[in-house]
Formats: C-alpha cells, structure tokens, sequence
C-alpha cells in the first residue's frame, strides 16, 4: 500500500466517520440524537464489514460444514440440555467454530491481547454449539476497575497477572433465545475455567515483570457491547453475586477506525510516526491499534478527541473467591477460591433461567440454523431452511 499524504489522511477519516452516521464538529463526535442499540449496530457496520472481508476467506468455504454445528430450534429439547465446556486448542476445527461464530457478533471481535484462553460450549445432547467466550489480558488502566478494587500502584503491578478479560462472552441462536448468554457467564467463573488457566501457565514468567507467580485467576472482568446489558443482571445462586457492575467505560476505542481507513492510517505512522518507548519485551513496535490512532490524528493536525466514539459500554467484574480483592490488593496470600463445578453452575441455570423462559418463549423452536449463514449461496437460497 502506497503512503497516503496527511491531506488526504485527514479527509478519508473525517469522510469515514460521517459515513458510520457520526456528526463530527470541532474536532468532536456527536452521536444521533435519541441513540437506541439499534443506533450503535449501524455505526458497528462497516467496522464488521471491514472484519468480514479480512477474515472471511479463511472461514468462508468452510461454512456449510460449521454451520451444522448450530442448531436448528427443533434440535432443542430444553429438559436435555447438558452444556460441556471445550477449550479451544490452536489449529483445530474448534478454533475454526470460534473464529466463524465470533464473525457473527454486533460489534467486531478482537482476537484478545497477550494470554489467551478461548472455550466452546456444547450441548451434549445434540452436539450443538451453545455460545463461547475468550479470555485475555485486561487493559492496564481502567479506571473503574481499579478504584473498585482500591488498587494501589504497587499491588496492581503484582497483582494484574491474576485478571483476565473475557474480551468476547455470549449464546449463538437459537440458545440465545433461552438466555443461555446468562448461561455462558456462569461458565466463566466455574472451576474448569480457573483450572485451564493455571494448567496453561503453571511455571511460566510473566512477560513483562519476569516473575513467575502461583496462576491464580482471580477475577474475570468483561465490557457489554452496546450500551447497558442485561445478560449479567441478576446472576446469583443462594445469595452469591457472580458478576458486578462497576459503571461505563468513556467511550474511546479504535472499532471507528476499523473500517477501511485503519490501513492507511498504519501506512502513515509507520512511514512518520516512532513507536512510545516503553518495556523491551513489549517488542519494538507500535503496542496497538489505539497508538497507531493517536500517533496519527496528532502527527496530521486532528483533534485527539476522536478517538472517543461515544459509545459507553458497561463494565462487569467477577471475583472468584471470597478473598479475591483482598488478595488482589495484596493483604492475604490466598484468594479461597469458590467451589462452582460447570455442571452446578448448569444444573442452577435450567432450574432459575432456562425450563421457564422455554415455556413462555417458544419462539426459539422456528429458528433455522440456515438464518446464521453469512455467505448464502444460490444453491441454499432456494432450498430455504436447514
């Protein structure tokens, strides 16, 4: 790709932005008035378009086998669902669901920072996919998060290696239509999860402080992906709160970015702009999108304002022990990790959430897994329903 001038830079953004239906005046973006979550999809559009054309190819011939991993409405007997965890191992044709359901999602899917553990959930009774989530490293500076927690500075360089993000978290149709996203929160927090992680970095240095630590996964924070969300509302069992709200983040991000532009954007910086020096073992490099993007809107005289979209999402933590601030905080050398078996967490899902929303809601049993298809092709457009 050839080096776009800083002229030219500056009017494909601006022309970008307008295009997504943001208003951008005196360097600042306005979002419509009235904004629904409908409001927020739209301007998600073109980002996820851009996804699906630079992931697509490598999913896309592989959709009509993937797609019979979803279920259709009448494959789902609510009384035998049996959800299984399956963590996703690299090169597997699990990876290959996780990839083809994350293109799926109303906003686009990162693919997580630094640590990384990704899971499937099945229904044993028919082999369907449920929902997934990915776990990755949070972001350093969260402001919420932090105050919540009562980190001080010392204590939060320590102690950050026991937090994960679950950077993608939710059910895939038509499980979604039985609240199984309530379901796949639960799973987060279950024993399984916590024992993944400490078998994939028992022993091992952390990248940057080169300590290796007992792998505690302590707490698991996740951000909604429009707006206020309801699927963490009310998740406790016999008193226990599994997730927290903490509030909303600011709204900046680089998704406004992710949509054509961003090429050029990366062109321009690494032709002009130097990488922030900071730790040698983050790499030489330019640490993420969100540099890149700043980098650049200084470097050709926008307003680094834009980097805030406007789009608040709200912030959930889960502890997974009964001392899990204080040991985040470093007061007590153990966190006394809760007893919570994924069959448990299931078996309390179906009695509070699943048996009575199937009842009220039967709707789910019209759904077609030929409904998920992103790439219909003629042949399947004529024959309908899967």
């Amino acid at each position: 790709m050839s080096v776009p001038t800083a002229d030219h830079l500056r009017t494909a953004i601006i022309h970008s932005l307008r295009r997504q239906g943001y208003r951008v005046e005196d360097g600042v973006i306005h979002l419509p008035k009235d904004k629904s979550k409908d409001d927020f999809r739209a301007l998600n559009e073109l980002a996820i378009q851009k996804k699906l054309e630079k992931s697509g190819p490598g999913v896309r011939s592989h959709e009509s086998r993937l797609i019979q991993y979803i279920a259709n409405g009448t494959e789902i007997i609510p009384q035998e669902i049996r959800p299984k965890l399956v963590l996703v191992e690299r090169e597997s044709e699990h990876e290959l669901l996780f990839r083809y359901a994350c293109l799926h999602w109303s906003i686009p899917v990162s693919a997580g920072y630094g640590r990384r553990l990704r899971f499937l959930v099945f229904d044993e009774s028919n082999g369907k996919l449920i929902g997934l989530f990915g776990l990755g490293d949070p972001v350093y500076s969260m402001q919420a998060r932090d105050q919540w927690i009562g980190w001080e500075k010392e204590a939060k360089a320590n102690n950050l290696y026991h937090v994960m993000d679950a950077y993608v978290l939710g059910a895939v149709p038509p499980y979604s239509f039985l609240l199984c996203g309530k379901l796949v929160a639960m799973l987060v927090c279950s024993n399984e999860v916590r024992k993944a992680f400490r078998r994939k970095y028992i022993g091992k240095q952390s990248l940057i402080r080169q300590k290796t630590r007992p792998p505690y996964l302590v707490l698991v924070t996740t951000t909604s992906a429009l707006g206020r969300s309801s699927i963490y509302n009310r998740i406790n069992i016999n008193g226990q709160q599994y997730w927290t709200s903490l509030g909303f983040t600011q709204g900046s991000g680089e998704f406004h970015f992710s949509n054509g532009v961003y090429d050029e954007i990366r062109a321009y910086v690494e032709k002009n702009c130097e990488p922030t020096a900071k730790h040698t073992a983050w790499g030489t490099g330019f640490r993420s999108k969100r540099e890149v993007i700043r980098k650049c809107l200084s470097q050709i005289g926008l307003s680094a304002n834009l980097i805030y979209h406007g789009i608040r999402r709200e912030i959930f933590a889960a502890p997974l022990g009964s001392y899990a601030i204080r040991f985040l905080k470093g007061e007590v050398k153990r966190p006394y990790f809760y007893d919570w078996p994924a069959s448990e967490l299931s078996k309390s899902f179906n009695e509070r959430w699943l048996l009575g929303r199937a009842e009220r809601k039967p709707e789910y049993r019209d759904y077609s897994r030929e409904q998920y298809r992103l790439w219909p092709s003629k042949q399947t457009s004529l024959k309908g329903g899967g």
